[in-house]
């Protein structure tokens, strides 16, 4: 039921009572009054009658008729015996036989010298009669009147305060209703405005003019503040939190009690190999390996696991997990991967580089111990000399190699681009390499096409790009083979490539030739004076031109390293 109903129901009730006791108070008090004056006329009347008696007794019954007809009441008298002397409903003459009245209270006063009024309904005539009796006559002289005119008047009393208690009724509940609707459409607006709260929209705020409603109205605008403050605050907290799982390099995986992923970022699904709008299962069924399954088991039993590293689908992930303080669980996945590889390249590298430095060093001082030990002859001490001098230069281009790769690599190299004419440099490069023996056997040839005369980069890196590539396609070109520059335009730039005729390279090798000290045949290299950091070089040198590198070989079918520059 609506607070308007209640308040109309209510006032009706309230209404309904009062017009009900109203009636009741307004029926007795009404009939008390009215009683109490016909008792008091009765009395006085009763009083005139003693005095207007005659001495004569057989003259009462005519009398009595006589002020009965004159005061409209009926009149008997009763003598000390209780037994009826005359009545004025009785015709003149013997009365019949009346039972006695001496047992009737008001006569019973009157004998004993008393006024007796009683209400009852008369035996005689029949009729609900108010009697009041005096002393006199022959001993008691008794009055009635009939109270239907009491009645009367107290029914058309009770009409009219009906009648006014309906109209009251009436304009009481047009009042309540309007008061109820006054009232009951702020808190409807009220209402409103709190579901708006609710449902995070603008709320509209009544104004009613009653204090009360205004107060709470109030204490509802300062709480919408609050809570629209407190709303922002915990928005912005959770875009931040969001954003920072989100943009996190490692994975990050939230589950509820129930074990079921309410949260995981990019990086964990990357890790598990799952799209980004792709259903994940629970977080029990995530992983296949043992490993990770076993992370996961002990911290939904509420263990907290620590720096646990494991291997999925091939990459080397450290897992930490740690139960939530209301169910579920957090779990943080770290790929180790590049880490692992880093550390197995730095391994590599030391040992390639100690290996690097160890075989010309045991060259150079194993002669110098001959040479210190034994005075040599000229031509021999000549020969130990020039093979010191071969080995500590093989040792400086090495470290020449190095210092330039990790210049490179530091960014403390930056290229300075010019337009480089493509014929020119390769001529010049191949003119530096031709000096070599090797190369005499060697046929070379420069093949520039449409678009690729002229390509904007750094002079010198083009130089030493082609004169590593060339040395490189030396070593592996037997004598009669044939070693080309092509240059052509591709895209927005020129593809500048080295193509030989030598003994190419497997499938196997082919990715990771332009690795440092990667040899696809390590014995040949070493024994041609190679430092296996050519290529990584040439890599580094086209990438930090915003270039590209390939290479195309197959074994006993030549190579082709392929450098794309592009323009600027």
């Amino acid at each position: 039921m609506t607070f308007a109903a209640r308040l109309v129901v209510g006032t009706l009730l309230v209404l309904v009572l009062t017009v009900g006791v109203l009636l009741f108070a307004s029926e007795r008090s009404l009939r008390h009054d009215l009683v109490g004056d016909i008792e008091r006329s009765l009395a006085t009347e009763a009083g005139f009658i003693r005095e207007a008696l005659p001495p004569d007794s057989t003259t009462w019954s005519e009398s009595v008729r006589r002020l009965a007809v004159q005061s409209g009441r009926r009149i008997t008298l009763v003598d000390a015996d209780g037994r009826v002397r005359a009545d004025s409903d009785f015709p003149t003459g013997p009365l019949p036989a009346i039972e006695s009245h001496l047992d009737r209270p008001e006569i019973q006063a009157a004998l004993a010298g008393r006024t007796g009024t009683t209400t009852r309904q008369s035996e005689t005539v029949g009729r609900t009669l108010l009697y009041v009796a005096v002393p006199g006559g022959p001993g008691a002289i008794r009055i009635a009147a009939d109270l239907s005119q009491v009645d009367e008047i107290v029914s058309r009393a009770q009409d009219a305060v009906a009648g006014a208690a309906l109209l009251a009724l009436l304009v009481g509940t047009v009042l309540a209703l309007i008061a109820g609707r006054s009232i009951a459409r702020p808190l409807t607006a009220i209402t409103s405005a709190a579901r708006a709260i609710a449902a995070g929209s603008p709320p509209r705020f009544p104004r009613s003019g009653v204090p009360d409603i205004d107060a709470l109205v109030q204490a509802l605008r300062q709480m919408h503040r609050q809570l629209a403050d407190r709303f922002d605050e915990l928005r912005r907290e959770q875009a931040e939190s969001a954003a920072l799982v989100e943009s996190m390099v490692e994975g990050v995986i939230a589950a509820d009690e129930r074990g079921r992923i309410a949260t995981a970022n990019p990086a964990a699904r990357r890790l598990l190999g799952y799209d980004p709008l792709d259903p994940l299962p629970d977080l029990a069924e995530l992983f296949r390996v043992k490993a990770a399954r076993e992370v996961v088991d002990a911290v939904l039993a509420g263990a907290p696991v620590q720096d646990r590293e494991v291997e999925l689908d091939g990459r080397s992930v450290l897992l930490n997990a740690r139960p939530l303080p209301a169910g579920g669980a957090v779990l943080v996945m770290h790929d180790l991967t590049e880490v692992r590889q880093l550390e197995a390249v730095r391994r590599d590298f030391v040992a390639n580089v100690s290996h690097e430095l160890k075989t010309p060093l045991t060259s150079i001082s194993g002669y110098a111990e001959t040479l210190l030990a034994l005075p040599p002859e000229p031509e021999m001490a000549r020969a130990f000399l020039e093979t010191i001098l071969g080995n500590a230069r093989r040792m400086q281009r090495l470290v020449d190699d190095l210092l330039d790769l990790s210049r490179i690599e530091a960014g403390r190299w930056q290229p300075a681009p010019t337009e480089v004419d493509v014929r020119k440099v390769a001529g010049d490069s191949w003119a530096e390499v031709a000096a070599r023996p090797a190369a005499q056997a060697i046929q070379f040839d420069i093949r520039i096409e449409s678009g690729g005369e002229k390509l904007c980069a750094d002079l010198d890196a083009v130089r030493q790009v082609l004169t590593n590539l060339m040395e490189n396609s030396l070593r592996h070109t037997p004598a009669g083979g044939i070693i080309a520059c092509i240059a052509r335009r591709e895209g927005e730039g020129v593809a500048l490539a080295i193509r030989d005729s030598g003994a190419g390279i497997t499938r196997e090798h082919l990715p990771r030739i332009f690795e440092r000290f990667y040899r696809a045949d390590a014995s040949r290299s070493r024994e041609e004076g190679g430092t296996g950091l050519g290529l990584a070089i040439v890599k580094h040198l086209v990438e930090a031109h915003g270039g590209r590198i390939s290479a195309e070989s197959e074994r006993g079918r030549g190579t082709t390293v392929t450098c794309w520059f592009p323009d600027a």
